[in-house]
């Protein structure tokens, strides 16, 4: 099983994730909205601002703070340069 870094060390299972999407269309904002109300959702942000949204086959969904395609990179084995946001705090 391949574990993804999602951003500030967290991981999570890439055989479970079914989609990573930007957060800023109205109906991922309502899939966070009702996932929250329905208490799956993981916030992994730490804080920062929500770039991307992962929604497992489970129906969890998980708020990362660095970017879908970076994510998606780091899914199909690249590991790119990009650092992560708070890195160099």
């Amino acid at each position: 099983m391949k574990l993804i870094n999602i951003g500030f060390g967290n991981m999570v299972f890439a055989n479970r994730l079914i989609a990573i999407v930007s957060p800023e269309s109205a109906p991922i904002k309502r899939i966070i909205t009702e996932a929250r109300e329905r208490g799956v959702l993981i916030d992994a942000t730490y804080g920062r601002r929500t770039r991307a949204v992962l929604i497992t086959d489970s129906d969890h969904v998980i708020l990362s703070a660095i970017q879908p395609e970076t994510v998606a990179h780091r899914l199909n084995g690249r590991d790119d340069a990009e650092e992560e946001p708070g890195e160099d705090e």
